[in-house]
């Protein structure tokens, strides 16, 4: 008889590496089933992006009146903690423990944090808008309460992140270590994908009641799957233990010295923040986009997120094929800057003419662009960490990323209210002020690429200004002997 599971299970193992593309990195030790249950984690960082950034963008502005300049630098307080990702990094790196532990107490911190904020975060946010007996409540209470909300998710989310990425690339070989940290970002966009669609389907009819489920719900969502995520991946080390106390600790100001100083890695800094800063700043403003410039629903703006995540899946998937065979972090994010381009052209058109359909498409475009460039620059940053510092390079990547996403956001509200409160607004369209804030973004993606230009000319002569080996470069520092069991 025919042996149907067998034979579909042999199907499914020999498609797995060209529609998995981070699949090959799962080994006897760490299998793929392991890694995927680490990538929790990211699923939960994920869902709070998408309820920060998307939903609730939207449901202040729109549904609860909140002014987008408030909104924006609400969003932008994450900004404050964003610096301290270097620090944490560091930190999880040479953390001592009796139990020979470094990750894990970081993870579950951030988790904790992360649940706090969720708890408070939807009766800050109505009595910050003055919903029903709200209306009478000081204005100090709303504010203070829905900053402490957002900052505590803030904070458990660049926590979470840097920790738990060091801790997938302590599972595997130096060489993988690129392939695992893509691994990760693609279930944060599967997670923003799915999120994204949850909450617009749960979010269809909306009431002040639902929103408190929905975020409250989140919370609870966040801490149970990040203990699953967390669940016997670092294991006690009592060897590992003790070699902790009795090794030098390198000062954080000498690590982050000897990192920056590397050769190619400010300017590979500054163009991490320059294209995050243009395909981040529209992430506060294209779902209120879309439902004044458009007309769309709350639910259908919601959507919104998995369509521009999806966009970006696709990039990382591309640019994981692409730099697995040895193609250039420096020319792939140049790639992607400059698919970032026209996709925000597409999106200011939709509003003068091209319909949804052209908004659709723009929207997709960005997200392709911000995947490719995202990869390429992360795997740059991987590739040029020395093996006792890769919580410090991911934390500064993070600390870049973070803090030029946290700008964009709060000067594109600020930008978007200013315009919008010019003495001759009434006889501008509604697109208008988006707009300007989305040709602010052209403008600095065309400035990425004009440094990534003379960069990828450079490596066609045989010269490497970004690092693009899987060398490790000495750093000169003690290595840290708490390597991953």
């Amino acid at each position: 008889m025919f042996d149907y599971r067998t034979f579909a299970l042999r199907k499914l193992v020999s498609i797995a590496p060209r529609y998995l593309p981070f699949a090959d990195v799962a080994t006897d030790d760490v299998p793929l089933s392991r890694l995927l249950r680490l990538s929790l984690f990211q699923i939960t960082v994920g869902m709070a992006v998408v309820l920060l950034v998307g939903t609730l963008n939207r449901v202040m502005i729109v549904e609860l009146n909140v002014p987008a300049s408030l909104v924006a630098l609400m969003l932008a307080l994450p900004l404050l903690f964003a610096p301290l990702r270097m620090l944490v990094g560091y930190k999880s790196d040479t953390h001592v423990s009796a139990l020979g532990l470094r990750r894990v107490p970081y993870i579950w911190k951030g988790t904790l944090y992360q649940f706090g904020g969720f708890a408070i975060m939807p009766f800050a946010l109505l009595v910050l808008s003055g919903y029903g007996e709200a209306v009478d409540a000081p204005r100090w209470m709303g504010l203070s309460s829905a900053a402490l909300a957002f900052l505590l998710v803030g904070a458990g989310v660049h926590m979470v992140q840097t920790v738990g990425l060091a801790l997938a690339t302590d599972l595997v070989r130096e060489e993988d270590q690129p392939k695992v940290v893509g691994l990760m970002y693609v279930m944060l966009l599967v997670g923003m994908v799915v999120s994204a669609l949850v909450f617009g389907a749960l979010l269809a009819d909306y009431t002040p009641g639902r929103l408190i489920q929905v975020i409250q719900g989140a919370a609870v969502v966040t801490v149970t799957l990040n203990l699953a995520a967390l669940w016997k991946q670092e294991a006690r080390n009592r060897a590992r233990a003790q070699q902790m106390q009795i090794t030098p600790r390198v000062p954080f100001e000498t690590a982050c010295r000897a990192f920056v100083r590397q050769p190619g890695k400010m300017r590979l800094l500054a163009v991490i923040a320059l294209g995050t800063f243009g395909f981040g700043a529209a992430d506060v403003l294209l779902e209120p986009y879309g439902g004044q410039a458009l007309g769309f629903t709350v639910a259908e703006t919601t959507k919104l997120t998995a369509l521009l995540a999806g966009g970006t899946l696709i990039g990382f998937g591309i640019a994981s094929r692409v730099l697995g065979k040895g193609g250039q972090p420096a020319r792939l994010g140049l790639i992607g800057a400059l698919i970032g381009i026209p996709g925000f052209a597409g999106i200011i058109l939709s509003s003068m003419g091209g319909g949804a359909l052209m908004f659709l498409l723009g929207t997709i475009a960005t997200g392709l662009g911000a995947g490719l460039f995202g990869h390429a620059t992360l795997t740059a940053t991987i590739r040029s960490a020395a093996s006792d510092q890769i919580g410090l390079a991911l934390g500064t990547w993070g600390a870049v990323q973070a803090t030029s996403a946290g700008i964009g956001v709060a000067l594109a509200g600020v930008v978007r209210d200013i315009i919008v409160a010019l003495p001759d607004q009434g006889a501008m369209p509604a697109h208008a002020p988006y707009n300007a804030v989305f040709l602010i973004e052209m403008v600095f993606l065309a400035l990425a690429c004009a440094i990534l230009i003379p960069l990828v000319r450079k490596n066609r002569r045989g010269h490497v200004p970004i690092p693009d080996t899987t060398q490790r470069p000495a750093t000169g520092l003690p290595n840290n002997p708490a390597e991953a069991s």
